[in-house]
């Protein structure tokens, strides 16, 4: 990098603490802060969901897979999630928008206690709270990688320097802050992608091989196919049940953006237009990443160096910065969402429960908590990305493929499946059930199994197992054990009818104690 380029990189940081500071002015609840008030018009909440949903671990774990194996980087990680969220725009989205105009909540957890019970609540708000950290670490050691191969500075301080900024806007401007940023960094990708995709089709004319011809070029000898090594049909299926409960709530960012419109319908339209964006866009950048082993020679063994690489050898000063603010622009929407909704679930699920004080919260109080929360969280997962190269974890790619894949569908299963009247027999021992089955199972086929299989267990069982086990169980006890109490049942019917005409959810016998509005919960 020269002037130029550090010129472009601080403007952007620039800009983002600006929109940050903008964006204070629209905040001054918590409902603004964690739902931007339900007043965000659909199509910056379909930019925003699918902006959030990017990290630069597309640029090194999923550069890496691109470099190896080609175009399978794409079947089995961006049209999953298009396909995914295309099928959540009606299963799921308007009902998690329903979360918050009908039953009135900030957080996408906060209706567990009435759909299940305060331990299933507590225990799925622990449990993706601390997958959170860890997934978020890794984006942080995503981007700091990228940064030290442009810049030459430290893992640690690459972290500090994206975190810190990242901390600034989204702690003092909440959702709208998120989404607005995204908006502007949605712009800046689209005009890195477009500019890293000519740069490699004009080398591809220089080299005499052509747009086409390059999949001809033995470097690129079996890259056209679509699942190859251990991304096989049961991962590409695995990923796919995956995909579609985290994209559409169960990692809990996504689930703000669906909450934050102003009705069910403008929900399922901002979900159409992520999915779309999601079956288009990756297309264009992942075709250099596909392109990559004809124009550079990886120096780290999974290939997770080869688009930096390839971007400094390409691109002129100027269009540099601009394609390293675009590894910025994806981290840090990722990661200040992640921390927004975190803060949500903290301050309206966990903390009532651990101290009196803060179900007495007010207005002010519970604002300034939902900071402070934000920056206890980003200080956190910066603590964990310092700790993603080590042994415990071992790289980028295996903490976002393997852990939060693997770990995400026992919890997001009871959140997302208990949306919807299918599974409204499944109640609180379902949930907790599957929950911790799924967990035990991670645990078995990660560890004590695969340390008896010659080789380990292969990726695509490491993620499906757990899923599998939720999902089976969860269905399985809800028939064997029904739990469909009237309480719950109207919860259900609240989320899943836009009309008045449905009975109120009960008050529960502990004044204070009722996580969708009490007195002592003022959203």
């Amino acid at each position: 990098m020269n002037s130029l380029d550090w010129a472009v990189l601080i403007g952007y940081f620039g800009v983002m603490v600006a929109i940050g500071v903008w964006s204070h002015k629209r905040v001054d609840n918590v409902s603004d802060f964690f739902t931007a008030g339900g007043k965000m018009p659909w199509w910056l909440s379909g930019i925003s969901h699918h902006m959030s949903g990017y990290s630069a671990v597309m640029f090194t774990g999923y550069a890496g897979i691109a470099y190896t194996y080609g175009v399978t980087s794409f079947i089995t990680w961006s049209f999953p999630i298009a396909l995914g969220i295309a099928i959540g725009s009606k299963l799921f989205a308007p009902r998690v928008n329903r979360l918050r105009s009908r039953l009135h909540v900030a957080s996408p957890l906060e209706y567990l206690k009435n759909r299940y019970n305060l331990p299933t609540q507590q225990a799925l708000a622990w449990s993706g709270l601390l997958l959170k950290i860890v997934d978020v670490g890794a984006k942080w050691a995503a981007i700091a990688t990228l940064l030290s191969v442009f810049t030459g500075v430290s893992l640690n301080q690459g972290i500090v320097i994206t975190g810190a900024i990242t901390a600034v806007y989204c702690t003092i401007g909440g959702l709208w802050a998120d989404a607005l940023t995204e908006l502007g960094q949605f712009v800046i990708q689209l005009l890195a992608g477009v500019s890293m995709f000519v740069a490699v089709v004009m080398k591809l004319s220089d080299k005499d091989i052509g747009f086409l011809g390059a999949w001809d070029e033995p470097a690129l000898h079996g890259h056209g196919r679509p699942l190859v090594g251990p991304y096989g049909t049961v991962f590409l299926l695995a990923f796919l049940f995956i995909k579609l409960f985290e994209y559409n709530g169960g990692m809990l960012n996504q689930a703000q953006r669906y909450m934050a419109t102003g009705s069910a319908y403008e929900a399922e339209r901002s979900a159409r237009l992520s999915a779309v964006l999601w079956l288009v866009w990756p297309v264009i950048l992942f075709f250099p990443m596909w392109m990559s082993p004809l124009l550079v020679h990886a120096q780290k063994p999974d290939g997770s160096d080869s688009y930096a690489l390839m971007t400094e050898q390409l691109l002129p000063h100027g269009l540099l910065g601009l394609v390293i603010v675009g590894f910025f622009s994806h981290t840090m929407a990722m990661c200040s969402s992640d921390a927004n909704a975190i803060a949500a679930v903290f301050t309206r699920d966990l903390a009532p429960v651990l101290s009196a004080r803060a179900r007495a919260w007010g207005e002010r109080s519970g604002l300034v908590a939902a900071r402070v929360t934000t920056v206890v969280f980003l200080g956190l997962s910066m603590a964990v990305a310092t700790q993603v190269n080590s042994p415990a974890f071992k790289d980028i790619i295996t903490v976002v493929i393997k852990w939060v894949a693997g770990l995400m569908g026992p919890i997001a299963i009871p959140m997302m499946l208990g949306l919807l009247r299918a599974f409204r027999r499944s109640g609180p021992t379902a949930a907790l059930t599957s929950w911790a089955a799924g967990l035990l199972a991670f645990w078995l086929v990660n560890y004590p199994v695969s340390w008896h299989v010659d080789g380990g267990v292969p990726l695509q069982y490491q993620v499906s197992i757990p899923l599998a086990v939720s999902l089976v169980l969860y269905i399985l006890i809800g028939r064997l054990k029904p739990e469909d109490t009237p309480a719950r049942l109207a919860v259900i019917e609240k989320v899943n009818t836009d009309g008045d005409a449905v009975a109120a959810v009960p008050a529960p016998a502990v004044a204070g104690d009722d996580v969708l509005g009490s007195p002592n919960r003022p959203l």
